[in-house]
């Protein structure tokens, strides 16, 4: 906690204010494990020095089995107002193939417990595209889902990433990868049961009911201001044509760096007006805001259309176009994604 608190100072002194602070997202690990007293004392610390707004948006990570009622109502109390669980499946077969220490029904039991703590903004996390997962067994997960009335979910397929668990049992033989063409079938039934549900699917893996969008992760997506404290954390400065910084994952080097009165963050990268521009359309078209054309022509000096003339031409169908001058992907552009955008980058 004081480490943090001097991150905190040092951020004042050698970053150019972000005030007040609009959102706080406590994740990469899981915060949950904190007390609601160090969190109470980190916004506190926060507050003093960057100022809140009125409607600020502090989400907590958690992980579903490991919070009771009473700490659910302290961190609510400390501040807390919108949670994310990751839930990843309503099946206990399922759970115990992804290496869960969660049961369905503790799932169940800590969703009503965080509604029951006050909890009105609340995120629920699902895996999809398990091995041999059928058609009906995931739409009895989205269901189970939905019947606990979050006010958001994010889908995931599963994916088999080198150095994780699952990327060894997959070389071992133990667990296949879902078919393209049964993975597109899923994402797009999830869409559309989720939408006809009343949820708007406002980026690639993210639903909300109207008014509760991740407002922390649209700032991610459209290059607004970020900071960043704690170890492993990523931060975003939107001066110049911008600039990514990381606090490298080593807790001794962390604790060095501020006990010396030194920032911990490295740079990672300082953009030009071209790595910009792909950035930013790398990350808009994850959304279903997209690539506003006169928003995009003002902040780099650029027609959209002109700069990515060759590109467009290349996957025009895959484009939505609106009155209000918008470039943005379809549902079915979205599950070509990452295709897609690599003509961009």
């Amino acid at each position: 906690m004081k480490l943090l608190g001097l991150n905190i100072e040092i951020l004042k002194r050698d970053e150019p204010p972000i005030t007040p602070l609009q959102t706080i997202f406590l994740g990469g690990g899981t915060p949950s494990l904190l007390s609601a007293r160090q969190l109470e004392s980190i916004f506190e610390q926060l507050e003093k020095t960057f100022g809140f707004a009125e409607n600020i948006e502090i989400s907590l990570e958690a992980n579903p089995g490991t919070l009771s009622l009473k700490k659910l109502q302290d961190f609510r109390h400390a501040g807390a107002n919108r949670l994310s669980l990751g839930i990843q499946s309503m099946n206990d077969q399922n759970l115990q193939l992804l290496g869960r220490i969660h049961t369905a029904t503790q799932a169940r039991q800590t969703v009503n417990a965080a509604q029951d703590a006050g909890f009105d903004n609340l995120n629920l996390d699902l895996i999809f595209a398990l091995p041999d997962q059928s058609p009906l067994a995931l739409l009895q997960e989205i269901t189970a889902l939905l019947e606990l009335s979050p006010e958001h979910i994010s889908l995931y397929g599963l994916s088999f990433e080198p150095g994780t668990t699952f990327f060894s049992r997959l070389k071992a033989g133990e667990l296949s990868p879902c078919p393209e063409e049964i993975y597109a079938e899923q994402y797009l039934m999830l869409h559309e049961q989720l939408c006809g549900a009343g949820f708007e699917h406002y980026e690639i893996s993210n639903f909300s009911v109207p008014g509760k969008n991740c407002r922390h992760n649209q700032g991610y997506w459209q290059r607004e201001n970020c900071l960043a404290i704690g170890v492993g954390a990523h931060s975003f400065y939107n001066r110049n044509w911008g600039e990514r910084w990381h606090i490298p994952a080593n807790l001794q080097s962390y604790k060095n760096s501020l006990q010396q009165g030194k920032n911990p963050a490295k740079l990672l990268e300082r953009f030009d007006q071209a790595g910009a521009m792909r950035e930013a359309v790398y990350l808009a078209l994850r959304t279903s805001d997209g690539i506003n054309l006169k928003e995009f022509e003002q902040r780099y000096q650029l027609p959209f259309q002109q700069v990515f003339a060759g590109e467009l031409s290349k996957i025009e169908e895959n484009f939505t176009t609106s009155a209000s001058k918008q470039y943005r992907f379809n549902v079915k552009g979205w599950l070509l994604y990452d295709h897609l955008i690599s003509y961009f980058l």
